[in-house]
């Protein structure tokens, strides 16, 4: 397959609750037109009882966007996936990661790895209620759930009720004792895993996550996974992005600087702000734009300090940006620049 033929799967943003919001998907948008961006997490009670628009209105510009789901019911995920597909939404991913105690819970998220039946029924109720695809996001094992043949028959007792595409965050959880931001990062990284999974299941789609830092580890990655999804360090250092349609998805397309990137993000912040959003709601998202360049310290203490005061507007956004050197606004990287990590 060549580069510009490739899925969107490709390469991805992952859902990250409180940073992955509509706001954080538009100024992503303004970086890479290819890559697949997800919400937060949503719950179906969330959805079905709460603020329809608040939970799953979106800018179209955020195309390709895929809607991730949290909860257990087959009829409520059902029902939430007939939205999804009202709604215009790419792709429904069902969580099955999220080590969170508010998940447990709920009996969703990564405890549902333990019951893999109960992610069969609900992939089946979700795909009879829509056409879109149906996807899942899993650790590679929970607790003393984490053998490599307990994977697999989570993996193909989900894939018998018609899932063709796994997202594999490459660690296991730990349910009790750890919390979600230890979970992140204390269990070691098995790539390995992943990849076995691939070998063992050609014809499903595999999707390689966590602890990929930049696109050079994303290629490596390809040469093998069907798609690599990206966490922190798209939201922590968000220009990475910027070269992701030309060196991933194979456009002959330059990357934009960042200072085009702020330039077509802020008629969408204005419009926000004409309708009561405070500035740092959009601006926080863009902290990380400037990340290990000169001016970054003042463009992330000038939206800080002021992003969150009454009447704050653009004015600030300029000020931010006119303490930027030219030479960072408006360089561009060097095709097939090796990025580091």
């Amino acid at each position: 397959m060549s580069a510009a033929a490739r899925p969107p799967h490709t390469l991805s943003v992952a859902p990250m609750m409180d940073w992955t919001d509509r706001h954080c998907r538009v100024f992503h948008r303004t970086l890479t037109r290819r890559t697949l961006l997800y919400t937060e997490m949503v719950t179906t009670g969330a959805i079905l009882h709460g603020d329809r628009e608040r939970h799953l209105g979106y800018s179209p510009a955020e195309h390709p966007l895929a809607l991730q789901l949290g909860g257990s019911d087959p009829a409520a995920l059902a029902e939430c996936a007939r939205m999804a597909q009202d709604w215009g939404y790419a792709e429904v991913n069902l969580n099955c990661g999220c080590p969170s105690d508010r998940v447990q819970n709920g009996s969703f998220g990564a405890c549902l790895m333990g019951t893999p039946d109960v992610v069969a029924r609900a992939v089946d109720a979700m795909r009879g209620a829509t056409t879109l695809p149906v996807t899942v996001k899993h650790r590679i094992g929970i607790d003393d759930l984490d053998s490599y043949e307990h994977l697999t028959a989570f993996v193909r007792t989900v894939a018998a009720a018609g899932c063709e595409t796994f997202i594999v965050h490459a660690r296991k959880a730990w349910l009790s004792g750890l919390s979600p931001k230890e979970n992140r990062e204390i269990p070691p990284l098995r790539y390995e895993v992943v990849r076995q999974l691939k070998v063992d299941f050609p014809h499903l789609t595999i999707v390689l996550n966590g602890g990929v830092l930049s696109l050079d580890a994303a290629q490596e990655a390809l040469a093998w996974a069907d798609g690599v999804m990206i966490g922190r360090a798209a939201y922590q250092e968000p220009y990475l992005l910027a070269e992701a349609d030309g060196r991933i998805f194979g456009e002959q397309t330059q990357p934009v600087t960042r200072r085009e990137a702020i330039e077509a993000y802020l008629p969408y912040v204005d419009a926000q702000l004409a309708a009561g959003q405070p500035l740092n709601r959009m601006m926080k998202h863009t902290l990380g734009l400037f990340a290990g360049q000169p001016g970054a310290r003042h463009w992330k203490r000038t939206l800080s300090e002021q992003g969150h005061k009454p009447g704050a507007g653009l004015p600030v956004v300029r000020e931010a940006l006119a303490g930027v050197p030219d030479s960072v606004l408006d360089a561009r990287p060097a095709v097939g620049e090796r990025q580091t990590a």
